[in-house]
């Protein structure tokens, strides 16, 4: 049981658990964000270029009863099909994916290119006249000495 609890701790306390804890805890705090953009900025924008519509309050009644608001569709408890909802949450990922496009985009040129490792030499220098040869040589074609390999 002590090695069952030591390994639980090992993994829970793990860099890549912990980041993905926060990144959790962030992420909902920045939903509540984003929710608040598009509900209180967003939507009423929008409702100014399509005649003052309000996506919240978009719906269809599933028994063909006629309902001025939502809420009495649900104080009346009719099934109802909330399609304005479902515009809302579309329009609420289409900003949180741009977000966290712009964040990532942001952060990897922070973090600048990474530099490509230098290509393995292709060529030597000939011990006796210092000229630049091919690897494989086994005699210089400059000062035709015969190289010795190493």
């Amino acid at each position: 049981m002590k090695k069952f609890i030591q390994e639980f701790k090992e993994f829970a306390l793990k860099g890549n658990m912990m980041d993905l804890a926060i990144g959790m805890i962030i992420g909902s705090a920045f939903t509540g964000i984003v929710n608040s953009l598009v509900d209180d900025i967003i939507n009423p924008l929008l409702g100014i270029f399509t005649g003052k519509i309000d996506f919240s309050n978009l719906f269809v009644t599933l028994d063909g009863s006629h309902y001025e608001t939502l809420d009495a569709v649900e104080a009346a408890g009719a099934a109802v099909f909330k399609y304005g909802s479902f515009i809302s949450n579309i329009i609420n990922f289409i900003i949180m994916a741009f977000v966290v496009f712009m964040i990532v985009k942001f952060l990897n040129r922070l973090r600048g290119k990474a530099e490509d490792p230098p290509a393995p030499p292709k060529t030597k220098l000939c011990p006796y006249c210092q000229s630049e040869i091919s690897l494989n040589a086994t005699r210089c074609p400059h000062c035709t000495s015969e190289l010795i390999e190493q």
